[in-house]
């Protein structure tokens, strides 16, 4: 078993799911009660979200958290 590093980089497929779902940044930070900056920089991959947005993202796109949101480097499924 590894180490954890301090602060885990987590990469998170948000886009990918936006774009599939054909909605952009404002409509889906209006849908889950954020600002779009906060989309912004969750897509960018310059912030880790809470626990709770992070599910709240996970049940907007009708997907397990693990399908969003990754260890960065981590390729284990």
């Amino acid at each position: 078993m590894g180490s954890l590093k301090t602060k885990l980089e987590i990469e998170n497929t948000i886009h990918v799911q936006r774009a599939i779902a054909r909605i952009t940044q404002q409509q889906l930070a209006d849908a889950i009660g954020v600002t779009r900056a906060t989309i912004v920089a969750l897509e960018k991959g310059n912030y880790n979200p809470s626990l709770d947005l992070a599910f709240r993202l996970a049940l907007h796109f009708n997907m397990d958290i693990g399908q969003l949101f990754r260890v960065k480097g981590d390729r284990d499924e």
